[in-house]
């Protein structure tokens, strides 16, 4: 239902699942740190603290599923421990799933479904895609993918397709597919121009959508972009979403907008020395709407509802759970329209289509393909085979 940003950094971290109906953070204060487990589908939203018997460490990361478990993972030197908390009677359960060895581990995004948690390893020479909840036997290994990777972000309705931005033996960073049911096949996704760094930062299946930052048009300096999933038009980076002295960051997109990807609402963090405020844009309307941030904002998290709700998270004074409701104008982000360029023209001037290939699905071929939703084309489904990588242990 949304597609919305997931920080891991720190314990300032506040994850919500895919379909939106939880979220999970680190509460507390000091380093008296415990999970909480936020319910966003109700009313209004309601916590639910998980503590254990020892407060947790500021860097454990979390993930809610949809059956309101919460995945944790910790680390202790390279070994990354994980498991499924979830509230009974006046204390927590915990349910241990298994450990991934790894120098650098991070959970990827809640994938579509809620039923299952991904991680990314990254060593000098490959990247590895773990299932560390959901799986039969414990953390599984599922795909090794050369290069350094790093991002992620769910291509379908499935969990099938995750795009990776993936570095090769030094050249420039390219987002690419990979096929989680075709034992990793690894597919270009966004290839620019050859020598760009191209990074996916959102997608919505529901509409195509893709939220893109390049330095294609302005070289050694990354702009915000936008495409669609299997078009042949250009990329194009609206003049509203660069601003002076500001980075712009989506990260959520309204979900429901069916094959309109025009028409959708995204919510962007804007972040200045003055702080950090919401702005709010659609690609039709080529305007950026900037809004103040409610006090106390889990800083770039948020969720749209399919009839262009916003929904900001906070914690501020009393309200250790609250949920800001934004519901932006449609006139007041369509008028007046800007310029936009694409890949570099300067603003005003007509896109050739073809001239530039901006997702080019020449290489990478996706298409609707029910029940699948979304699959590549011209392969068959191969036999998952051993892939070498880190160590999982039960």
């Amino acid at each position: 239902m949304t597609v919305c940003a997931i920080d891991t950094t720190g314990r300032t971290g506040f994850t919500i699942a895919a379909d939106g109906t939880y979220a999970a953070r680190l509460a507390g204060d000091g380093e008296a740190l415990y999970p909480e487990r936020w319910t966003l589908d109700g009313p209004e939203p309601y916590a639910v603290p998980l503590p254990l018997a020892q407060p947790e460490d500021p860097h454990a990361q979390l993930l809610p599923l949809a059956d309101g478990r919460v995945l944790i993972g910790r680390r202790t030197g390279e070994r990354h421990t994980f498991s499924l908390l979830y509230p009974t009677g006046p204390g927590t359960g915990q349910l241990p799933l298994g450990a991934v060895e790894s120098p650098s581990l991070r959970l990827l995004p809640p994938p579509p479904g809620g039923t299952h948690a991904y991680a990314l390893t990254v060593g000098e020479y490959s990247s590895s895609v773990w299932l560390v909840a959901g799986g039969a036997f414990g953390p599984e290994h599922v795909a090794e993918v050369k290069g350094r990777c790093t991002g992620g972000v769910w291509l379908d309705r499935t969990g099938r397709l995750l795009a990776l931005d993936r570095q090769l033996d030094g050249g420039p960073v390219k987002a690419v597919a990979v096929d989680l049911e075709r034992g990793g096949e690894v597919t270009p996704l966004l290839q620019i121009t050859e020598g760009s760094e191209d990074r996916l930062l959102l997608a919505d299946a529901d509409s195509g959508l893709l939220l893109i930052r390049s330095d294609a048009p302005s070289p050694g300096h990354a702009r915000l972009g936008w495409g669609v999933l299997g078009s042949t038009l250009p990329v194009r980076f609206p003049e509203c979403l660069r601003l002076a002295d500001a980075a712009v960051t989506p990260f959520a997109v309204q979900p429901g907008q069916m094959l309109t990807p025009e028409t959708c609402s995204v919510a962007l963090r804007i972040d200045a020395a003055a702080g950090s405020w919401v702005g709010v844009w659609r690609p039709s309307g080529r305007r950026l709407l900037q809004l103040p941030a409610p006090a106390g904002w889990l800083t770039g998290t948020g969720l749209w509802t399919r009839d262009g709700v916003l929904h900001l998270p906070y914690v501020a004074g009393s309200v250790r759970c609250g949920l800001a409701r934004i519901a932006p104008d449609p006139e007041a982000l369509t008028q007046p329209p800007q310029p936009e360029c694409a890949e570099g023209e300067p603003p005003g001037r007509e896109a050739t289509p073809g001239v530039c290939k901006p997702v080019p699905l020449q290489q990478a071929p996706l298409h609707q393909t029910p029940p699948r939703g979304v699959a590549l084309q011209g392969a068959t489904l191969l036999k998952r085979t051993p892939l070498t990588g880190p160590t999982a242990r039960g």
